[in-house]
Order: C-alpha cells, then sequence, then structure tokens
C-alpha cells in the first residue's frame, strides 16, 4: 500500500472574504500535496471554514441575517477564490456539517462521562475578537488591554486542560519535530512554564446562542475552539464509538490518516493548537499530530500583521486576474519569496520585481531560447543527444543537485529553499547557452554540437517544469506540452529520479515535436493597468503634498563606493557553529565546522583566534558570506567567511538569532 500523507489548513473564519494570509496557508499545502501525489502516495488534504462562535453570530447579526446563511452566503466566496487558485482539496470542511455536529457531540458525552467535563461558577475577564477568557497575567504582560475587555460572570463547563500539562511539556521533550520552526516550540514551551489553567469549553445560551449544543445541557453551547479543532479528526471519519467510524473514501479507518502529518496554522493561533488541541486529543485517548507548523506572516511595508481590518489586506484578485501577473506567478511569489516559518513584508513593487527576475527573465527566457533556437534551426524536432562533454557533465551534476535539494527541502516544507535549489539548474542553463552560443554554432554549421547543446537546454526544462508543476501547475504543464512530455512519462521520470535510478538530462524522446507558442512569462515593465490603477487611486485619495523643502546635496561618494548590484551579489546566511579548532598552521586562525541550512556543515577558517577560544565559539549564530568561492588558507580549505566588526583587530562576530541558512538581507 502506498503512503498516505494528511495534511490540514486552519479552518478559516467567515467573517470577510479570504485574502493574502489565506491564500499563502492553502497554496503551501496545496502544493506539498501535488508533489505527494505525484509521487504516489495516498493523499488527503483538508481545508474549509469556522462558522461557529460570537464573531460569527454578530456579524450574521449586523447583516440582518440567520447566522446559517450568512456563512452559506461567505462560503461561496472562499471556494470561489480556492478555486481561482487553484487549489486542490480532497474536502472542503464546514463546522456546520451534520457529520462535525453529530461527532462533537459525541466528544463531548465521552469527555464528560469520564469525569473530564465539570461545570463551575467563574467571574473573569472575557476578549469578544478572540473569543477567551483573559488572565490577569495576561493583562500585566500587555497581551491584553482591560479596555477591549468585559468582565463576565456566569456559570460554564469547564475540561480538565491542567491535568494534562506535565504529559505535554514530556511530549515537547520527546518529540521536538512536533512544533516548527524550532522558534514556535520554545514560544510554547515558555507559556508552558507557567501553571497550565483547565479549558471554558461552553457559552451560555442567553448569551450566545449559535454553535452546536452541549448534549448534556441544552442552555449551553460549545466554545468555538473545541468545536472547531475538532475538524481535523471529524474529517478522518473518527468518532468515539468505532462502529460509526466512517473514514474517507478510499480508507479504511481513521487510523490510516491519524495522527496527520501536518497541521499548518498562522503563528497567531500556535498556542490554541499547541496547548488546547493536545490536551483535548490526550484527554480522547487519542495521539496528537506529528507537527504542527506554525508559519509567518505577510506585513505591510511598515511591518505591520496584514488584515481588512487594518485597511491594508491585499486583493488577491487583483494578482490572479488573467490580465494581472497570474495564478502561478502568485503561487510562486508567496512560496519562493520567503522561508515558511519567517514573516516577510509584501509589496507590488517586491512582487513584479521576483516575477521578472525568476520567471521572466530566468525560466521564461530559458524556455523561450530552447524552444524558439530548436525550432528555428533543427526543424521542430527534440535533437539527439550526441557527445557529452565537461559543460553536458557539469550539467548533469548541477541537475541531480538541485533535484536532491528540492525533494528534501519541499517535504520539509522550506519551499524557499527547494525552490533556489531547483533555480540553480534554471540558471545554469542560461549560463549554458552564453557560453556555448549556439548561434555561432548555427552559423558554422555545426549541426551536432548544436543538436546536443539544444537537447540540454530542452531537458533542463523539462526538469525545471516536471518539479515546478506543484507550485505552478498550468504553467508547467503547458512547459510539459510544449516538449511534448506525457503525464505517464513525466511520472515515470520522477519514480526513478526518487528511486536513484535516472540518467539526468535523458529523459526526452528524440524526434518528439516540439511547440514554440507564447512566452511563459512575459516581462512585466510596469505594473499590470488594474494594479497601476490602484496605485492611481491611493494617490488621489492621499492629502495635499506639502510644499518641498528645498533639495540637500548628494552626500559624497567614497573613493571605494560600489553600486548596489556590485553588493546584491553578496549571498548573507545564517550558520551556526558546531565545532571549533585551532588550525595547525597559523596562530591567528580558527578551523569551524558551520550549518548553514544545507544538509551539511561548511568549514570555515577565520582569523578570529586572538579573540576567542575554540570552546566559546560552538553554538554561536553567526552570519556567512556563503557564495565566496573556496580556498586554501594555510593547507586547509575554507568555503565562505564570517563577518565581524573590528578594525585592526576582531572586537566581536555579527550574530542573528534564527535558523541556520535563513537569509541576511
Amino acid at each position: 500500500m502506498s503512503e498516505t500523507f494528511y495534511i490540514t489548513t486552519p479552518i478559516y473564519y467567515v467573517n470577510g472574504r479570504p485574502h493574502i494570509g489565506h491564500a499563502y496557508t492553502t497554496i503551501a499545502a496545496d502544493a506539498i500535496c501535488r508533489y505527494r501525489r505525484d509521487k504516489g502516495h495516498r493523499v488527503y488534504f483538508l481545508t474549509g471554514t469556522d462558522e461557529h462562535g460570537q464573531k460569527v453570530y454578530e456579524t450574521a447579526v449586523k447583516r440582518g441575517m440567520e447566522p446559517k446563511a450568512h456563512c452559506d452566503d461567505m462560503v461561496v466566496h472562499w471556494k470561489a477564490t480556492f478555486a481561482k487558485l487553484d487549489i486542490q482539496y480532497d474536502r472542503f470542511f464546514r463546522t456546520t456539517d451534520a457529520d462535525h455536529i453529530a461527532n462533537v457531540s459525541a466528544v463531548l458525552s465521552m469527555l464528560h462521562e469520564r469525569g473530564e467535563i465539570y461545570q463551575q461558577d467563574y467571574t473573569g475577564w472575557y476578549h469578544v475578537g478572540d473569543e477567551i477568557f483573559v488572565t490577569e497575567k495576561d493583562i500585566e504582560d500587555g497581551k491584553y488591554d482591560k479596555a477591549d475587555l468585559k468582565e463576565i460572570s456566569e456559570s460554564n463547563y469547564w475540561f480538565k486542560m491542567g491535568s494534562y500539562g506535565d504529559k505535554l511539556r514530556q511530549h515537547l521533550e520527546d518529540n521536538p519535530g512536533f512544533i516548527q520552526p524550532t522558534s514556535r516550540l520554545n514560544e510554547v514551551k515558555g507559556f508552558l512554564k507557567n501553571t497550565l489553567g483547565d479549558l471554558c469549553i461552553s457559552r451560555p445560551k442567553a448569551r450566545m446562542p449559535w454553535g452546536i449544543p452541549l448534549p448534556f445541557d441544552e442552555e449551553y453551547v460549545t466554545y468555538v475552539w473545541f468545536d472547531a479543532l475538532l475538524n481535523y479528526l471529524t474529517a478522518t471519519g473518527y468518532h468515539p464509538d468505532a462502529d460509526k467510524q466512517n473514514p474517507p473514501e478510499g480508507f479504511n479507518s481513521y487510523e490510516e490518516l491519524w495522527p496527520a502529518n501536518f497541521h499548518l496554522v498562522g503563528k497567531d493561533i500556535l498556542t490554541t493548537h499547541a496547548v488546547y488541541w493536545s490536551t483535548m486529543l490526550f484527554g480522547m485517548g487519542v495521539p496528537p499530530v506529528q507537527c504542527l507548523y506554525a508559519h509567518g506572516w505577510w506585513t505591510s511595508k511598515d511591518g505591520a500583521k496584514m488584515s481588512k481590518s487594518k485597511g491594508n489586506a491585499i486583493d488577491i484578485d487583483l494578482l490572479i486576474a488573467q490580465d494581472s501577473y497570474g495564478v502561478d506567478a502568485t503561487r510562486y511569489f508567496f512560496l519562493r519569496e520567503i522561508g515558511f516559518g519567517s514573516d516577510g513584508g509584501f509589496s507590488y513593487d517586491g512582487f513584479q520585481t521576483r516575477y521578472n527576475a525568476d520567471l521572466a527573465n530566468d525560466l521564461g527566457n530559458l524556455a523561450h531560447r530552447g524552444l524558439s533556437m530548436t525550432t528555428n534551426w533543427l526543424g521542430g524536432k527534440v535533437p539527439a543527444l550526441g557527445s557529452i562533454g565537461p559543460e553536458e557533465q557539469n550539467l548533469r551534476e548541477v541537475a541531480a543537485r538541485a533535484f536532491a535539494t528540492f525533494d528534501s527541502e519541499i517535504e520539509q516544507l522550506h519551499f524557499n529553499k527547494a525552490l533556489e535549489g531547483l533555480w540553480e539548474l534554471v540558471k545554469a542553463g542560461n549560463k549554458y547557452i552564453d557560453t556555448t552560443q549556439p548561434w555561432a554554432l548555427n552559423k558554422a554549421g555545426k549541426t551536432e554540437e548544436l543538436q546536443t547543446v539544444m537537447r540540454h537546454v530542452l531537458e533542463i526544462c523539462f526538469v525545471a517544469s516536471a518539479l515546478l508543476r506543484c507550485v505552478t501547475p498550468a504553467k508547467a504543464d503547458d512547459l510539459l506540452g510544449k516538449l511534448s512530455v506525457t503525464t505517464d512519462q513525466r511520472s515515470a521520470w520522477l519514480k526513478s529520479a526518487l528511486a536513484g535510478d535516472v540518467q539526468w538530462l535523458s529523459a526526452l524522446n528524440s524526434g518528439d515535436s516540439i511547440t514554440l507558442g507564447d512566452p511563459l512569462f512575459p516581462r512585466h515593465k510596469k505594473h499590470p493597468p488594474a494594479i497601476a490603477d490602484l496605485f492611481a487611486a491611493e494617490e488621489a485619495a492621499k492629502p495635499a503634498k506639502k510644499p518641498k523643502k528645498a533639495k540637500k546635496p548628494a552626500p559624497p561618494t567614497p573613493d571605494d563606493a560600489i553600486v548596489y548590484d556590485e553588493f546584491a551579489k553578496v549571498r548573507l546566511r545564517v550558520g551556526h557553529i558546531k565545532a571549533s579548532a585551532k588550525h595547525d598552521n597559523a596562530d591567528k586562525l580558527l578551523v569551524l565546522q558551520v550549518d548553514c541550512g544545507e544538509g551539511r556543515t561548511r568549514q570555515i577558517c577565520a582569523g578570529i583566534a586572538g579573540k576567542f577560544s575554540p570552546e566559546e565559539l560552538v553554538g554561536r549564530k553567526v552570519v556567512v558570506v556563503a557564495n565566496l568561492a573556496p580556498r586554501k588558507i594555510r593547507g586547509e580549505w575554507s568555503e565562505g567567511m564570517l563577518l565581524a566588526a573590528g578594525e585592526k583587530e576582531v572586537v566581536d562576530l555579527l550574530s542573528v538569532d534564527a535558523e541556520p541558512g535563513e537569509v541576511v538581507r
């Protein structure tokens, strides 16, 4: 039986339409699911909407609608946006679905019968927006402002969450990969340093009637988070009564899907998932998810989180429109621009820069050059491979390395690193064209050499499109079609590549017809009209500008000044020092072993022995010049350089608290 892969996004509140944050999470889940399906795995991809709770109820009242009617209306927009984004989910879950309501009721009954739920009176501060009771410590720590809180006294039902605090702490120690990235794991550990209290899991109907009724007390409805989190389990067919299990089509039991491989969540809902959900599962006797991955936020230019309430949300429809940048370019940007666990600033100018540099110039140019030259000079047929020289052998090594990087990194949800690895091959293909100069070969009548060159260019296009299909499905299929590659042919190649049984850059069939067609990603010198119109409208809405002050003279230019393009070639990465020793042949040098997030350690020689002993450097997080050509220093290879302060003598090393391999810019 093939491997099973189960992944979930959060279920999203239906109070508004999808924005960039919702799109980001869902595109990421879709990309890894597509790749897993391509590998032949049985995939189950869950997304959907959270439709109960006070915020939904109040929004429906403001609209003059019944809550369910409000939800039905909003869900239409969510499904339409996901369709536009080419999301291939297996189930769009709604917490108003009948099977979920029945399952929540059954779980509550089971926990109540076991004594895991009890009733008590409580007086405390309540935050309507987050729908939670807030502790005095939360207020003291500045997490909440009393002006935003209501003091409520009422009787409610409580889940004995506090009794599972020690078990959760131990689970975190025993399973370091349970929460990713590591920085988020540390957040949860910090939260659990305090005594874990019990969880209020009900709301009186008299105050908030919209929710799933408690099966043991009809005067109350279920707290929205207790209801919502159970969606991940309901979707597997789980039921406390094994005879009532109802797994999805193609699966025989919920255990085939659970525990899920990944829950993808935004970092703002990490605690509810890591603490509330895990302890709920402990109480039910069900194991927690394998990995809870809390990604970062997209922020505006001023660093603020994007949201419609703040008026800085990005209209996803503007980006994906056919006369704009398109769906595939949008999917690519989200997964390439930042690490999945990091925050990232969004701007339309930044989007255009990434689009033009990666998609139009690198991949689009490679494909168009390869297809057009083969069409014009070799009859539009895939040429024979011909003899393999040093240039071609190097390309094959780059292709093997790019594939290994892509497969390894995307499996860990390191989408940007996977794409960066693949782009090493794309850029190598363009450099290969510039080096071999096929136009000169054609002019000189060197047909056999020309065939070899163009065949390798087309083969690189094949590898790129075969792997990119999970990120840019439509454009990848477009390019595969131009190369006359069938779905079966691509699947067979991927299976062989994963098994390590493939001869690189030899997948195409000699003599197959190719199609030139339109460029994959036309270059945009200006923003598309819809976005340009948005800029114009925003500019017109701004207040009149004050008269400009007299311009200050330009600052003096240093004699050794460099331009930005020169500096941009320097690639800075975070490195974690794993080992350190004195250099055998140089008193001022230390020989360091540094993890730069590449799956191996680099050896770097650094002239810092006068400031640091080898022992005190182990564990330091430093900044590494990662694309410095390797060289030997006193008989030892050095693969990079550390950034340090001090002109004549080193004062300190530049440090960054981030994961190894993270980009420094």
